[in-house]
């Protein structure tokens, strides 16, 4: 991009311009996470179980302490050695996080289709700390629109993003993320889901090359983006796709 090159006044005109759409960008932010926050609840009336390092969990055990329960659904199908790519880059957001969240009273779980082998070895090898669950024995992922049975996609229809569309291939697992609430009755409660690009403000990293004169510098959504471990310069330690 060509960029005018402005005196110090100019700069400041430009910039005092741009303030006021930011503001008005963050105002309509606030209200709409005051319209998230208000939307009615639906109580979860199935019961759960996931299979965790230290044994069976149930939805209402992986709160923990937190009366909040943040769920990323992580594309990492049964026969996959791998995670997803984008969800990945998700996943090195998060673990810095945790202590932050844990004190704003929510907890934070992925969950995958993968058996919990596969989800240890991968994870062992990112180097990640948040726990992580397989829900390959569960109804879970597909009661809340992640994943997709076979029936599913041979059908020629699947519903993702609270819409109908054609199935991807043969991918039967999509990324998404799902808020549940323990509520003073001692229920479980799910108040929200969002997927495709309703987590992308929690991608620090695209945020602050947002910032930056080449913004996000794709050519296609996140092409450039790698696995930590798999950039060309990344020490070789311990858009979505398998």
């Amino acid at each position: 991009m060509s960029h005018p090159v402005v005196s110090n006044e100019e700069w400041l005109a430009a910039r005092r311009d741009l303030l006021v759409k930011e503001k008005e960008l963050t105002r309509a932010r606030d209200r709409l996470n005051e319209a998230r926050r208000a939307l009615p609840w639906e109580e979860v009336t199935k019961d759960y179980i996931f299979d965790a390092p230290s044994g069976p969990k149930s939805l209402k055990e992986l709160f923990g302490d937190c009366s909040q329960l943040i769920v990323y659904h992580f594309m990492l199908a049964p026969d996959w050695e791998e995670g997803c790519t984008g969800c990945s880059f998700f996943a090195d957001h998060v673990d810095g996080a945790m202590i932050h969240l844990k004190h704003g009273d929510a907890g934070f779980v992925a969950v995958s289709r993968a058996p919990l082998e596969k989800i240890e070895a991968y994870r062992h090898r990112m180097g990640w700390k948040f726990p992580w669950v397989s829900a390959a024995e569960s109804d879970f992922n597909y009661d809340y629109q992640a994943s997709f049975r076979d029936e599913d996609i041979k059908g020629g229809a699947i519903t993702y993003n609270y819409r109908e569309i054609e199935p991807m291939g043969d991918l039967k697992d999509l990324h998404g993320v799902s808020i549940f609430a323990k509520g003073e009755d001692g229920k479980i409660y799910h108040t929200y889901s969002a997927y495709a690009r309703g987590m992308e403000q929690a991608l620090g990293t695209l945020m602050l090359l947002d910032l930056v004169p080449k913004g996000r510098n794709e050519d296609g959504v996140m092409d450039w983006v790698r696995r930590h471990d798999q950039y060309e310069d990344a020490p070789k330690a311990a858009a979505c796709c398998h």
